[in-house]
């Protein structure tokens, strides 16, 4: 897997935030039909609709078998391939939440994203502060915005469009998230016009009186 453990900071080293290695997130696992036992794939991470990053899945009732390369600061590629316990809980409404199991020595915590370094493992295991203690507030906006979207079953990111009500889901509930969602999209759509504006102005002239 290209990119995979540069840079590692597993356990030791500076604080490094959960933007700067790559997340595996199960509930998009779950939504796309990864998890169910017998599934054999890939997960790719891209930028600007270029391939940066691959693993491979192989899934079994209780976990999830990846396989890909990983170098650490420059060195050679290294095979990498262990399983991730997976573990269900049930929602209040109805269903089961998947959750990985860390993989991390001596870890084991329940957690919905593992990050990829060495190992994937859970932010604690990594170190990492959360990237919203970087985000703007349009940045805060489009990422509580995806969190519905991954609720209601949509595609992550907002520009894809909306999609449909899921079929357990009440219309007064799915209502409320949509109205939630849409009150999100126009916070981050109205600093993302505030940008393009400010970009497209003339700098500052400078004068000395």
């Amino acid at each position: 897997m290209g990119g995979i453990g540069s840079g590692n900071r597993w356990r030791h080293g500076a604080r490094s935030s959960t933007d700067d290695l790559h997340g595996l997130d199960i509930r998009r696992l779950a939504a796309k039909g990864a998890l169910r036992p017998g599934f054999v794939g890939s997960w790719q991470w891209l930028r600007r609709d270029k391939v940066v990053a691959s693993i491979g899945l192989r899934t079994e009732s209780d976990r999830l078998i990846l396989t890909y390369q990983h170098s650490s600061q420059g060195g050679d590629w290294e095979d990498e391939r262990y399983s991730v316990g997976l573990s269900w809980t049930r929602c209040h409404l109805g269903g089961h939440r998947p959750w990985f199991m860390c993989p991390a020595s001596g870890c084991g915590r329940r957690v919905a994203v593992l990050y990829g370094g060495r190992i994937f493992a859970c932010r604690y295991c990594h170190r990492l502060a959360y990237a919203s203690t970087r985000e703007s507030p349009g940045d805060r906006a489009a990422r509580k915005a995806d969190r519905i979207r991954l609720r209601l079953g949509w595609e992550p990111g907002f520009l894809n469009g909306d999609g449909w009500k899921p079929k357990w889901m009440r219309w007064r509930t799915f209502a409320r998230l949509k109205q939630e969602h849409d009150q999100l999209v126009g916070r981050s759509c109205a600093e993302i016009a505030h940008k393009l504006r400010l970009i497209g102005e003339e700098p500052p002239s400078q004068k000395i009186e």
